[in-house]
């Protein structure tokens, strides 16, 4: 590949970023925009495909997001500890306004190429994928949803909040990260459909950067560890926190978005994968 130098760049920048969210302090705060922005110039210069700006542009989208979000220098300070107490009340926009700000730009920049991608590249085997995919996506919310409704149903004493509250608030919560993993999926089967398999392997990992968010999502509405945490597959305590080591899902979180947009984008700035002609009302 004529421009590997700058993917390999940009994977080394995505390790170092990792790596700060793994110890909680960041090893070089801007790391992950480096990244992106190698992976814009990457896109620029390849010149593939066409239209030439999709690529550039959602990769404009990230890079913004990534800007936004950079963290601040250390400033030396301990781990601090949240504790909640019965009565606690339930703030019900928090999950959905920390859902949006994790996964807008992503969804935003899948959302772009699909509507770019999205003519001639629907083909059965790869739909039908998706399709499978975004069920177990959409089952595990609901599991989820359902799960914290009937522990909060058992545990009123935890809280001033309605019941009511609590649901809408959980249920809010799983609409961004949810609206992520089904565009990313859908634009992997219509990547796949175009012969870009390697694209559409980033779009599927895109997907499952959302589930991750899902639970980060729910955990932002301070709700009691019994409440749902039976269900609870890929929350902060999944991988054991230690002091040296006090982020590992949040960095596993961090790395797998990171492959993903370096393999979608190495997929899509690469020559495709010949698709095999498919008879004129067979799809």
């Amino acid at each position: 590949m004529p421009f590997a130098p700058l993917l390999m760049t940009a994977a080394a920048c995505a390790a170092v970023h990792a790596a700060g969210v793994l110890v909680a302090r960041p090893v070089w705060r801007y790391a992950e925009v480096l990244s992106i922005g190698l992976l814009l110039v990457h896109a620029v210069r390849s010149g593939r495909p066409v239209p030439r700006w999709a690529v550039p542009a959602a990769l404009a989208v990230l890079l913004v997001d990534a800007v936004r979000t950079m963290p601040a220098e250390p400033d030396g300070e301990g781990h601090e500890w949240k504790v909640l107490r019965p009565g606690s009340g339930i703030d019900v926009p928090s999950g959905f306004e920390f859902g949006v700000s994790v996964s807008w730009a992503s969804s935003a920049a899948a959302a772009l190429l699909l509507v770019v991608w999205r003519a001639g590249g629907w083909r059965r085997r790869p739909v039908a994928a998706a399709s499978a995919a975004a069920a177990l996506v959409v089952g595990y919310a609901v599991v989820r949803v359902v799960d914290i409704w009937l522990a909060v149903r058992s545990e009123r004493w935890w809280y001033v909040s309605d019941v009511g509250d609590v649901s809408t608030g959980v249920t809010l919560s799983v609409l961004p990260p949810l609206a992520l993993a089904l565009t990313a999926l859908a634009l992997a089967a219509v990547l796949a459909g175009h012969g870009r398999r390697l694209a559409a392997i980033g779009a599927a990992l895109l997907a499952v950067v959302a589930l991750p968010h899902l639970d980060a999502s729910i955990g932002a509405l301070s709700l009691p560890l019994s409440a749902g945490d039976r269900t609870a597959l890929f929350t902060w305590h999944v991988i054991t926190p230690t002091l040296s080591m006090p982020q590992p899902v949040a960095a596993l979180t961090a790395a797998v978005e990171l492959v993903a947009l370096l393999v979608l984008v190495a997929g899509l700035t690469g020559s495709p994968r010949a698709v095999r002609a498919v008879p004129a009302g067979r799809s």
